[in-house]
């Protein structure tokens, strides 16, 4: 595997933990705050962002060029 996606391996699974305890924050939040649902909007734009950054820099063909060649 090479370093860079090891090494993106690794952020995605720390921000993903950090998600998780972000978002059952808020879901708990939602329980007892009125109102408090809709910050759940502006975090699904987020991941949907971050979600198509990973999927373009894993299919770009030109960020591959150099593991091409012989070391």
């Amino acid at each position: 595997m090479p370093l860079d996606k090891f090494v993106l391996l690794l952020v995605i699974v720390v921000a993903a933990a950090g998600l998780t305890v972000w978002v059952a924050a808020m879901a708990l939040a939602a329980f007892q705050v009125p109102g408090a649902g809709l910050a759940f909007i502006p975090a699904a734009l987020v991941a949907y962002v971050v979600w198509r950054v990973i999927a373009d820099r894993l299919k770009n063909a030109e960020d591959d060029h150099y593991d091409k060649i012989e070391k």
